[in-house]
């Protein structure tokens, strides 16, 4: 029998002598009682109900299953699937399930249509998503319903039918479509490498070099790097193509070898890049240039009141890891203070003013996945990079325009 958590339904007699089991309140009558053929037919049923994750909605006909049923189902079988982590894919599903929730819940999951599909769809446009965020949680959709299908909780015509309505075209549908994320200029990054802690500094310097997504340069360890050979290979364990079955190899070259050296003396499953340590070091400086003496005053590591030394411990204490969230939220403050909003300017104006001259880590990716492009050609850029397919890396290393003109200059 499958290893399960809590108590088993029992095996029971009833009065008519026939052997029972109870489930969700439904009963099984199973046989006769304490023969062979009832105790097969009790381990049958209870190894299916263990196997659905002790469904509540277990035993329920097709007709009987509601849309509401079948998400919360298909949500715990995602939670076990893909984790609750910020990054898991399990809130992304719950994102694209909230239209449907709102709309069908109490509906008959067997009765879901291209006509409620579409409702769906219009309903996220209305809510002003982007044309291809609206294609993405569609297809989470339609991946729920293959599951449900794949469990027997409902005819597999239902899938195969939402599966045939194609996503929203460009141009053809009111949904917006997003901005392609094009690389940042290294003149960019260079004005804001000054306003970041020195921490956080080299994890971009080291980032911009390897071309590795920001994920990968928060969970970058001593252990994962092999440093016996002049280019260091680290081998990434957890990356966005691990599902798949791709492995991952960063390209460790000296440059930025020479970042990387004052943060190997830690544990071998350590971050290299820790807040706890960047938070030291900034304490540090703040000590350096204080002229009051240690004894007076303000106390490192206190948060105070006007009381001054009888303060309290600050509540949040620094990680030990950053976070893809907040790698980004602290260059996007560095950019704030590199570039700085004109004053005068309207609340909507600043926020304005600041969405557009703020980056993300992720576009390092695409400036480096250029860079090598354009010295060693398309299939240089897919191995630094990581990727599958060469279509894929040309998303990433952007045409290089110059050559263009140059090109159409000399023959054009």
């Amino acid at each position: 029998m499958l290893h399960s958590k809590g108590a088993v339904p029992k095996y029971r007699k009833h009065s008519s002598g026939q052997a029972r089991v109870t489930i969700n309140g439904r009963d099984y009558y199973l046989g006769p009682w304490n023969s062979r053929t009832s105790k097969y037919a009790y381990d049958q049923v209870v190894i299916e109900y263990l196997a659905s994750g002790r469904s509540p909605n277990f035993g329920l006909e097709s007709q009987e299953l509601t849309v509401a049923m079948m998400m919360l189902d298909y949500v715990n079988y995602a939670r076990s699937y893909y984790g609750d982590g910020k990054s898991s894919e399990l809130h992304r599903i719950k994102a694209a399930l909230k239209p449907v929730k709102q709309l069908y819940a109490n509906s008959s999951a067997a009765d879901f249509g291209p006509q409620q599909f579409k409702a769906v769809r219009q309903a996220m446009i209305d809510n002003g998503l982007s044309r291809p965020g609206i294609n993405h949680h569609m297809q989470r959709i339609v991946r729920m319903f293959k599951w449900a299908a794949s469990e027997g909780k409902i005819p597999a015509s239902v899938f195969e039918t939402l599966r045939l309505i194609p996503g929203l075209k460009s141009g053809r549908t009111e949904a917006p479509d997003t901005e392609p994320v094009l690389p940042v200029e290294e003149s960019v990054v260079e004005a804001t490498l000054p306003m970041l802690t020195p921490v956080v500094r080299d994890m971009v310097r080291v980032q911009l070099l390897i071309g590795c997504r920001p994920g990968e340069i928060c969970k970058l360890t001593p252990g994962c790097i092999d440093r016996s050979e002049d280019v260091w290979v680290a081998t990434v364990t957890e990356h966005k193509t691990q599902w798949h079955g791709h492995s991952r190899l960063l390209f460790i070259g000296p440059q930025a070898q020479s970042i990387l050296k004052p943060y190997l003396d830690r544990g071998e499953d350590d971050c290299l890049f820790r807040p706890v340590d960047a938070v030291e070091q900034r304490r540090a400086e703040r000590a350096a240039k204080r002229k009051t003496p240690k004894s007076c005053g303000n106390r490192r590591g206190r948060k105070y009141d006007r009381g001054g030394l009888r303060g309290k411990k600050s509540k949040k204490s620094p990680g030990i890891e950053y976070t893809t969230d907040s790698y980004r939220r602290a260059i996007h403050n560095a950019c704030d203070k590199a570039f700085p909003a004109p004053e005068g300017l309207t609340a909507d104006e600043i926020k304005a003013w600041r969405s557009e001259h703020r980056w993300s880590p992720n576009r390092l990716r695409h400036t480096r996945g250029t860079v090598i492009r354009q010295q060693f050609g398309l299939e240089g850029a897919q191995v630094v990079l990581g990727h599958k397919n060469a279509d894929v890396t040309q998303i990433y290393a952007e045409r290089d325009i110059a050559k263009g003109i140059e090109i159409a200059r000399k023959v054009g």
